[in-house]
């Protein structure tokens, strides 16, 4: 199973769309789908992530991703993508949850110390993958001009819980890469694209 994942396209989707791989199964969109998060440009994202050619499609906002939180009903989802909001989906097997909780004052789903706790409570012991738009704290969240790590430490320390095989996030544009401490690998994919081998745990 090849999962291909990205994140941080602020409306410039199109821009990525050969450059994608095209031996992928899943795609996954860690948010920050628009600039402005308007429905409009959320739509317009989505109609352009259906018709990509990977049998499954995920994605989860980011805290540009403001129609994601207050327009959703103005919002149409077409059946072959998968929206995350602090759940989860099994796609063969591979048990995969998501959510663009932050800490971000004045943004898109951002979320109290309490209530982000309270979200990745519900995180299952047995998950497989957790994609976020926020990092974890300390992974590859540094942001250069404040000289400060950003991640949150509460999905940290639930991850340290769960010991996932991968966590996909984006949000600190700076400091993409991937990151492996034992048995799990971090891809931070801000504006990048990545191609990970699931069942050889390993990246192409």
């Amino acid at each position: 199973m090849k999962i291909v994942c990205l994140s941080d396209t602020h409306s410039q989707h199109y821009y990525f769309t050969e450059k994608l791989p095209r031996s992928g199964d899943i795609i996954i969109h860690a948010g920050d789908l628009t600039r402005v998060g308007s429905v409009a440009g959320i739509q317009d994202f989505i109609d352009w992530f259906t018709e990509l050619p990977y049998k499954y499609k995920i994605f989860i906002a980011g805290n540009h991703d403001f129609a994601l939180q207050k327009e959703k009903s103005q919002i149409h989802f077409p059946e072959n993508i998968i929206y995350l909001e602090h759940n989860r989906v099994v796609i063969e097997g591979i048990k995969i949850w998501g959510s663009p909780a932050i800490d971000c004052f004045g943004w898109a789903f951002d979320k109290t110390d309490v209530e982000r706790d309270d979200i990745y409570y519900t995180i299952p012991r047995d998950c497989d993958i957790i994609v976020s738009h926020v990092p974890p704290y300390g992974i590859m969240d540094k942001r250069s001009m404040i000289n400060q790590h950003v991640g949150c430490k509460i999905l940290k320390r639930r991850i340290e819980e769960i010991k996932p095989k991968l966590v996909i996030f984006g949000h600190v544009h700076e400091a993409a890469g991937i990151f492996v401490d034992n048995d799990t690998t971090y891809i931070n994919t801000a504006c990048n694209i990545n191609l990970f081998d699931y069942n050889h745990n390993k990246m192409l």
